[in-house]
């Protein structure tokens, strides 16, 4: 009886062992809790600008973002702000003096994640928990996976996409459908 019962045992505890390994594998996959301690800091230049050339990307912390130069305009700008992770910086939706956009994130600061994206969108920006799953409900764009968590940067807005027709933009987390941090746009 007792050799029955520890035959039944063994498969069971071992079934219970593989679907808790291939849980807690899935979980890490999933949800990549390492990223809330590894930061990626990425200090791009404007487009056009002597910055591209080798002076410095970026204004130094506290300091203030500097105008575009001639040849570039800021058509659009908005500060960051909070929803699901602690975000700050500015936005800028800024046209080339090829006539090309560009979306410009500076001195973003906020938690890596997985899968987060930048999306030009056309929802209003709501503050606190109600702003955390507007983005992707009506008309966006995805502008590419964030390049980091922190630092300066620059997305392309592409050619076919009219600029005009979008009023923020939200550090998106396409896996769990939730916004990191949003920005309205207002016009210059």
């Amino acid at each position: 009886m007792r050799r029955a019962l520890g035959a039944l045992v063994r498969p069971w505890t071992v079934g219970v062992l593989v679907m808790a390994v291939a849980g807690v594998g899935f979980g890490l996959y999933w949800f990549q809790p390492w990223k809330l301690w590894q930061d990626e800091t990425v200090r791009e230049a404007l487009p056009g600008t002597a910055a591209a050339s080798g002076a410095p990307a970026e204004a130094p912390s506290g300091a203030s973002s500097t105008p575009a130069p001639p040849g570039l305009t800021t058509l659009a700008s908005g500060e960051l702000i909070s929803h699901e992770h602690a975000t700050s910086g500015t936005v800028k939706l800024v046209r080339l003096s090829d006539g090309s956009h560009v979306v410009r994130l500076e001195q973003l600061d906020t938690s890596n994640g997985p899968d987060l994206r930048v999306l030009l969108t056309d929802a209003p920006v709501k503050e606190g928990r109600a702003g955390w799953h507007v983005f992707d409900d009506g008309n966006h764009v995805s502008l590419g996976r964030l390049k980091g968590n922190k630092g300066s940067q620059n997305y392309a807005v592409p050619e076919d996409v009219d600029p005009s027709r979008y009023t923020s933009v939200s550090i998106w987390c396409d896996r769990f459908d939730v916004s990191f941090g949003a920005a309205e746009l207002a016009r210059s």
